[in-house]
Protein backbone atom coordinates (compact mmCIF):
# COMPACT_ATOMS: atom_id res chain seq x y z
CA UNK A 1 0.00 0.00 0.00
CA UNK A 2 1.01 3.59 -0.47
CA UNK A 3 1.88 6.13 2.22
CA UNK A 4 -1.27 8.06 1.29
CA UNK A 5 -3.73 7.57 4.17
CA UNK A 6 -6.83 7.87 1.96
CA UNK A 7 -8.56 4.56 1.12
CA UNK A 8 -11.28 4.30 -1.53
CA UNK A 9 -13.55 1.68 -3.05
CA UNK A 10 -16.03 2.24 -5.86
CA UNK A 11 -19.46 0.59 -5.76
CA UNK A 12 -21.49 0.03 -8.92
CA UNK A 13 -25.07 -1.24 -9.11
CA UNK A 14 -25.23 -4.21 -11.50
CA UNK A 15 -28.82 -5.38 -10.88
CA UNK A 16 -31.69 -4.89 -8.46
CA UNK A 17 -30.04 -4.75 -5.01
CA UNK A 18 -26.81 -6.28 -6.34
CA UNK A 19 -23.51 -4.40 -6.46
CA UNK A 20 -19.83 -4.72 -7.25
CA UNK A 21 -17.18 -3.07 -5.09
CA UNK A 22 -13.85 -2.41 -6.79
CA UNK A 23 -10.63 -1.31 -5.12
CA UNK A 24 -7.80 0.72 -6.65
CA UNK A 25 -5.81 -2.49 -7.35
CA UNK A 26 -8.63 -4.02 -9.41
CA UNK A 27 -9.96 -6.38 -6.75
CA UNK A 28 -13.70 -7.05 -6.95
CA UNK A 29 -16.32 -8.19 -4.44
CA UNK A 30 -19.97 -8.72 -5.31
CA UNK A 31 -22.57 -8.10 -2.63
CA UNK A 32 -26.24 -7.46 -2.17
CA UNK A 33 -29.18 -8.00 0.13
CA UNK A 34 -28.44 -11.72 0.55
CA UNK A 35 -30.92 -13.18 -1.93
CA UNK A 36 -28.33 -15.57 -3.29
CA UNK A 37 -24.87 -16.49 -2.05
CA UNK A 38 -23.54 -12.93 -2.20
CA UNK A 39 -22.45 -11.29 1.02
CA UNK A 40 -24.65 -8.65 2.64
CA UNK A 41 -23.11 -5.36 3.84
CA UNK A 42 -23.38 -6.60 7.45
CA UNK A 43 -21.52 -9.79 6.53
CA UNK A 44 -18.86 -7.66 4.85
CA UNK A 45 -18.54 -5.63 8.07
CA UNK A 46 -18.07 -8.84 10.07
CA UNK A 47 -15.57 -10.04 7.46
CA UNK A 48 -13.66 -6.76 7.68
CA UNK A 49 -13.48 -6.90 11.47
CA UNK A 50 -12.32 -10.53 11.55
CA UNK A 51 -10.12 -10.23 8.50
CA UNK A 52 -8.26 -7.23 9.86
CA UNK A 53 -7.46 -9.00 13.12
CA UNK A 54 -6.63 -12.23 11.28
CA UNK A 55 -3.97 -10.43 9.26
CA UNK A 56 -2.51 -8.87 12.42
CA UNK A 57 -2.42 -12.15 14.33
CA UNK A 58 -1.10 -14.08 11.32
CA UNK A 59 1.70 -11.58 10.81
CA UNK A 60 2.78 -11.66 14.45
CA UNK A 61 2.55 -15.41 15.05
CA UNK A 62 3.96 -16.74 11.77
CA UNK A 63 7.25 -15.04 12.56
CA UNK A 64 7.61 -17.94 14.99
CA UNK A 65 5.74 -20.79 13.29
CA UNK A 66 3.29 -21.59 10.50
CA UNK A 67 -0.05 -22.61 12.00
CA UNK A 68 -1.46 -26.09 11.51
CA UNK A 69 -4.93 -24.53 11.43
CA UNK A 70 -6.13 -20.94 11.49
CA UNK A 71 -9.78 -19.91 11.44
CA UNK A 72 -11.77 -16.97 12.73
CA UNK A 73 -15.49 -16.84 13.55
CA UNK A 74 -17.06 -13.39 13.72
CA UNK A 75 -20.59 -12.86 14.99
CA UNK A 76 -22.93 -10.24 16.32
CA UNK A 77 -26.60 -9.42 16.76
CA UNK A 78 -28.36 -7.26 14.19
CA UNK A 79 -30.64 -4.89 16.07
CA UNK A 80 -33.58 -3.18 14.39
CA UNK A 81 -34.44 -0.15 16.51
CA UNK A 82 -36.93 2.47 15.30
CA UNK A 83 -35.77 4.93 17.95
CA UNK A 84 -31.98 4.86 17.59
CA UNK A 85 -31.56 3.10 14.24
CA UNK A 86 -30.35 -0.29 13.05
CA UNK A 87 -26.96 -1.47 14.26
CA UNK A 88 -24.87 -4.44 15.31
CA UNK A 89 -24.33 -5.32 18.96
CA UNK A 90 -22.42 -7.99 20.87
CA UNK A 91 -19.73 -8.25 18.22
CA UNK A 92 -17.32 -11.10 18.90
CA UNK A 93 -14.23 -12.40 17.13
CA UNK A 94 -13.16 -15.94 18.05
CA UNK A 95 -9.83 -17.32 16.84
CA UNK A 96 -9.18 -21.05 16.51
CA UNK A 97 -5.46 -21.36 15.89
CA UNK A 98 -3.19 -24.34 16.43
CA UNK A 99 0.55 -24.60 15.97
CA UNK A 100 2.74 -27.67 15.55
CA UNK A 101 4.51 -29.30 18.47
CA UNK A 102 8.04 -28.16 19.11
CA UNK A 103 9.97 -25.07 20.08
CA UNK A 104 8.75 -22.82 17.25
CA UNK A 105 5.12 -23.86 17.81
CA UNK A 106 5.56 -23.22 21.55
CA UNK A 107 6.87 -19.71 20.78
CA UNK A 108 3.88 -18.97 18.55
CA UNK A 109 1.41 -20.30 21.16
CA UNK A 110 3.10 -18.18 23.82
CA UNK A 111 2.69 -14.90 21.91
CA UNK A 112 -0.83 -15.63 20.60
CA UNK A 113 -2.67 -13.94 23.51
CA UNK A 114 -0.47 -10.85 23.13
CA UNK A 115 -1.04 -10.80 19.35
CA UNK A 116 -4.82 -10.93 19.91
CA UNK A 117 -4.61 -8.08 22.44
CA UNK A 118 -2.39 -5.94 20.20
CA UNK A 119 -4.77 -6.40 17.28
CA UNK A 120 -7.80 -5.47 19.39
CA UNK A 121 -6.23 -2.60 21.32
CA UNK A 122 -4.11 -0.94 18.65
CA UNK A 123 -3.47 -2.57 15.27
CA UNK A 124 -6.82 -3.46 13.67
CA UNK A 125 -8.05 -0.32 11.94
CA UNK A 126 -11.51 -1.78 11.33
CA UNK A 127 -12.42 -2.82 14.87
CA UNK A 128 -10.75 0.28 16.33
CA UNK A 129 -12.92 2.44 14.03
CA UNK A 130 -16.09 0.59 15.07
CA UNK A 131 -15.26 0.86 18.76
CA UNK A 132 -14.33 4.54 18.56
CA UNK A 133 -17.56 5.31 16.67
CA UNK A 134 -16.11 7.21 13.73
CA UNK A 135 -18.71 9.53 12.13
CA UNK A 136 -19.79 8.69 8.58
CA UNK A 137 -20.73 11.52 6.20
CA UNK A 138 -23.23 10.61 3.45
CA UNK A 139 -23.99 13.02 0.61
CA UNK A 140 -25.19 13.07 -2.98
CA UNK A 141 -22.99 14.47 -5.73
CA UNK A 142 -24.43 14.97 -9.18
Amino acid sequence: MTDNPRRTVSITRVADKQYIATNKRGGVITFGEGRDSEFTPVELLLTAIGGCSAIDVDTLTTRRSEPESFSVEVSGDKIRDAESGNRMERLEVVFKVTFPEGERGDEARKILPDALAKSHDRLCTVSRTVELESPVAIRNEE
